[in-house]
């Protein structure tokens, strides 16, 4: 077996997580009453440990799956949130989301979603 068919086979027996979300859309908190915008998308958790261990014990979410970045918004406030992907759910409400930073990286929404502005596209 050549080297790189040794590569593929690899590849294909490791479990990438997939993630069920992705930029622009417009989720909400499983368990605290916030939602925002995703703008970043980590396949698995990519913050710091001291985050991490702020999070009671009881309700840290496993590090092996996506992680997403929210331009989020709750009743006081707006902010950037980061979340795992078992903790958020699709927010189907079609409710704009009041953050400030949505117009520098979003068009207005649509359809329920925020399309990305053409100049932060690759």
């Amino acid at each position: 077996m050549s080297p790189l068919e040794r590569l593929h086979a690899m590849a294909r027996n490791i479990d990438i997580p997939k993630a069920q979300f992705g930029i622009g859309d417009v989720v909400r908190h499983r368990l605290f009453d916030f939602r925002g915008v995703i703008f970043d998308v980590d396949p698995v958790f990519a913050n710091s440990d001291e985050w991490y261990d702020s999070i009671p014990e009881g309700l840290r979410p496993s590090k092996d799956q996506p992680f997403y970045h929210l331009l989020a918004e709750n009743a006081e406030s707006s902010y950037v949130a980061y979340v795992s992907q078992q903790n958020l759910l699709a927010d189907d409400s079609e409710e704009p989301v009041d953050h400030p930073a949505i117009a520098t990286m979003f068009e207005p929404m649509q359809g329920g979603r925020y399309p990305l502005r053409s100049e932060h596209r690759h």
